[in-house]
């Protein structure tokens, strides 16, 4: 949205299309809110929008208790920009500020830690310190409401350096005690058996918001055909399936939960975590691979004007593009699928993992391991693989590269930069940088056009090279669409 009056008809008609896009304040209340509140629209001149919850927390306006904007869906627009301030949110959004430090954030970049302060205040409305905040706030008021934890243990796993900080920003932040904030507490255990957590109960219970239609039978789908067993199932009927993994988190391990179906404009999620303090981390990973920040409205709009994809799109709104929740499993991954189908690949991933996988302390159904970590795959021949001596140097090469840090993968890296580094190792070619980029990184506009499965959708659906030009910058979920329809004609029965 390009003007103010704009943003203000989004409101009046409550269009949860630009939650988490924008915020308003009302001046007569001191409260902000999402654009889909569903409360009184407010009169125009006593309404002030905002580019992130941050920017309005520190406008002096606290949180609206009805539609909670805190929890509304990160912006698309952090995933599609590459450059400073969006490879700056994804970072803020993983936990980097909390764990590194504004200097921590900074050096990632690339800039000074001046220069990252002024480009954020210029284009969000506040700095690393306040977005970082904001997160820890949100992080609080899930641990309230969804665990039995002290205000102290809450605090600390929150991000905030004492409980006299954390009381006074749950105070200036929602207008109430963290005491008054603890309300409803969803409780019960795993349904897939026990988990050990961090306070012993049955994890943190997450609704994980999207915006737009979620098409949550295709990314199901995506995942259940190349979970490796020990570290990932799907269980469950198709609809009602039930996608756990293992997770390697910067302060232990945890395992996440998360179910196909669709609230209303969320995913439920629980995690299970060894160290709490993972949970900003765990939940940012758990959204970037089920890919819920996306604007499904806008790339429809963009790929729906192209005749050959209209179909397509039609016939699958909401469609997401999964991205990584490890982005070293991933590139790992990325080099066993080289060259082979799905179910090969696979394979040679459970495979590693078996040979490999840290076991998990305390085994939780199927979920028994943990990705191995590329410093250990450097080191290992791989001779289990049964893969030529070549292509093992090349998984030996990647982990190296992951390993060092010569390669980084995390949210904030910069994509040219990775893509250039990883087409420099022996034996990775443009479709597994592309890959790798394509999901590790979260970039919204790749096209594998080395991969065969695409350019026999592109043949099937018309759509001409020429064109992808057009896509941009949504032409992952193009790559989606072609691999979809492919998918979707093999299961096709055959006629009689």
């Amino acid at each position: 949205m390009t003007s103010d009056d704009s943003r203000y008809e989004a409101v009046t008609s409550r269009d949860a299309r630009f939650d988490g896009e924008f915020f308003f304040a009302v001046s007569t209340t001191g409260i902000y809110c999402r654009p889909s509140c569903p409360a009184t629209t407010p009169k125009r001149r006593n309404v002030t929008f905002f580019p992130t919850a941050a920017a309005a927390q520190g406008g002096g306006f606290r949180a609206c208790r009805r539609c909670r904007p805190d929890a509304a869906p990160g912006s698309a627009d952090w995933n599609a920009r590459a450059d400073l301030v969006g490879r700056a949110m994804r970072l803020i959004g993983d936990g980097v500020v909390d764990r590194e430090g504004v200097a921590g954030l900074a050096a990632r970049l690339g800039y000074s830690a001046r220069q990252v302060q002024r480009q954020l205040n210029a284009e969000v409305g506040a700095g690393p310190i306040a977005l970082a905040r904001a997160q820890r706030a949100h992080t609080a008021r899930v641990l309230l409401q969804t665990t039995t934890l002290g205000a102290a243990e809450i605090a600390f796993a929150s991000g905030f350096a004492s409980v006299r900080q954390f009381n006074d920003t749950v105070r200036e932040i929602y207008a109430l005690t963290p005491g008054e904030l603890r309300t409803a507490r969803p409780g019960g255990s795993s349904r897939h058996g026990s988990v050990t957590t961090a306070d012993g109960g049955g994890g943190v219970l997450l609704r994980l918001a999207h915006r737009g239609p979620y098409a949550a039978a295709g990314i199901f789908d995506h995942l259940a055909a190349r979970a490796l067993t020990g570290i990932e199932e799907v269980a469950g009927e198709r609809g009602d399936r039930t996608y756990r993994r293992t997770l390697n988190l910067p302060n232990g391990t945890g395992i996440a939960e998360v179910g196909e179906r669709t609230g209303d404009g969320w995913l439920e999620c629980r995690l299970h975590l060894g160290d709490l303090r993972d949970l900003t981390t765990a939940t940012q990973r758990m959204r970037r691979l089920f890919d819920l920040d996306a604007d499904p409205d806008a790339v429809a709009e963009r790929l729906g004007a192209d005749p050959a994809l209209a179909p397509l799109v039609a016939r699958s709104p909401g469609l997401r593009a999964p991205g990584a929740a490890d982005v070293h499993e991933l590139a790992v991954r990325a080099v066993l699928g080289q060259q082979v189908s799905v179910a090969a690949g696979r394979r040679l991933g459970s495979a590693l993992v078996a040979a490999h996988g840290p076991p998990l302390q305390v085994p939780s159904g199927a979920l028994t391991r943990t990705f191995p970590d590329p410093g250990d795959l450097a080191e290992a021949a791989l001779d289990e693989l049964g893969m030529p001596g070549s292509r093992r140097a090349t998984l030996r090469a990647v982990a190296a590269a992951l390993a060092e840090g010569r390669i980084s993968l995390d949210p904030g890296a910069d994509r040219d930069t990775a893509e250039k580094d990883l087409l420099a190792l022996p034996g990775v070619g443009p479709w597994t940088a592309g890959y790798i980029r394509m999901r590790a990184l979260g970039d919204p506009d790749v096209l594998l056009t080395g991969d065969v499965a695409v350019r026999s959708g592109m043949r099937q659906a018309g759509a001409r090279a020429e064109d992808a030009g057009n896509w941009r910058p949504w032409r992952t979920y193009a790559v989606h669409h072609f691999w979809k329809a492919g998918t979707d004609r093999r299961r096709r029965p055959v006629p009689a």
